[in-house]
């Protein structure tokens, strides 16, 4: 079950589609494969899916869907795994920083597993080892030699062995993948509480998707909004019911100070630095949790679609 693999057999449908898809494929001098899903190329729905399905590590399903919230019609996206922990936080959280002058992106997808440094792989087992490295950067700009070298060299692998697949927020491809985090944010969440994240067996969410953003700065905060205030995120936990009832109100976004406020705000106001934000918002708006052991269903959370409403 590598998750390199599954993910690079998903990003070669794209390059050999490119037309259908709308993406644009590109070698460096060094042999690394770019993929534009939403920078210079116009990427939409089924590039935003297949990159969905490659931050899970090729772990998970996508699909877009309509809006189950009456009073926010539209498109939706709907995510649902088998292996949480692995598609999820091995692969599609965005935990690699990558840096480089001009540029700035944080990694997702499975080359994590082979060469990012968090703590959490070494405490879950998740590494793996693989003869190539797929990455998703969420970013204005197609990564240059530089940041391809650094991916290379933590994997251990040759540039040519590194694939990255790139949108910016303010792209339909790159909306869509940020909005297709509605079980990782849980997972996220419940590692922040220090929840043992192998007691989630399955996972399923839908957060609606807003329209595109007329820049990054306000598709920042509209995509961040979709989960705060509108994911519904089911998990199937494997433990008592007491458990559940110590964690399960801390997890849902409105736990957090600074809830109830649309995030865009909410980021200028702390100058435009994640790191002020309470970390407990980043959340979804409800959390349910099937306990496996009793079937009883415990629901946190509140949906708050007005928040989602924007004029312009």
């Amino acid at each position: 079950m590598n998750l390199n693999r599954r993910a690079a057999r998903i990003a070669s449908r794209l390059v050999r589609d490119a037309d259908f898809f709308g993406i644009r494929t590109s070698k460096t001098s060094s042999g690394a494969t770019i993929v534009d899903c939403g920078v210079e190329a116009p990427g939409g729905f089924a590039a935003g899916l297949a990159l969905a399905r490659i931050c899970l590590g090729g772990l998970g399903s996508a699909a877009v869907v309509p809006s189950p919230y009456p009073d926010l019609p539209g498109p939706a996206v709907r995510v649902a795994t088998d292996r949480p922990l692995q598609a999820c936080m091995a692969s599609q959280y965005a935990g690699w920083k990558l840096q480089a002058p001009g540029f700035f992106a944080m990694g997702s997808g499975p080359m994590r597993t082979l060469g990012s440094q968090e703590k959490l792989f070494d405490e879950y087992d998740l590494r793996e080892s693989s003869s190539v490295a797929v990455g998703v950067l969420e970013s204005r700009k197609l990564p240059g030699e530089e940041v391809v070298a650094q991916i290379a060299d933590a994997c251990k692998l040759s540039p040519s062995d590194v694939m990255l697949l790139v949108a910016p927020t303010a792209s339909v491809a790159g909306a869509l993948q940020v909005v297709a985090r509605s079980v990782e944010t849980t997972m996220h969440k419940l590692e922040t509480l220090g929840v043992d994240l192998r007691i989630v067996r399955h996972g399923y969410g839908v957060a609606p998707l807003p329209a595109v953003g007329t820049n990054d700065l306000v598709a920042l905060g509209r995509t961040n909004d979709a989960i705060l205030y509108g994911a519904d995120v089911t998990l199937w936990v494997d433990c008592d019911d007491a458990l559940i009832a110590e964690f399960g109100p801390r997890v849902p976004s409105e736990s957090s100070r600074d809830y109830g406020e649309p995030f865009g705000k909410l980021f200028d106001r702390y100058d435009r630095d994640f790191y002020k934000i309470d970390p407990h918002l980043f959340s979804p708006a409800v959390a349910r949790f099937v306990n496996l052991q009793t079937g009883r269903t415990h629901s946190f959370g509140t949906l708050r679609p007005d928040l989602l409403v924007y004029d312009a």
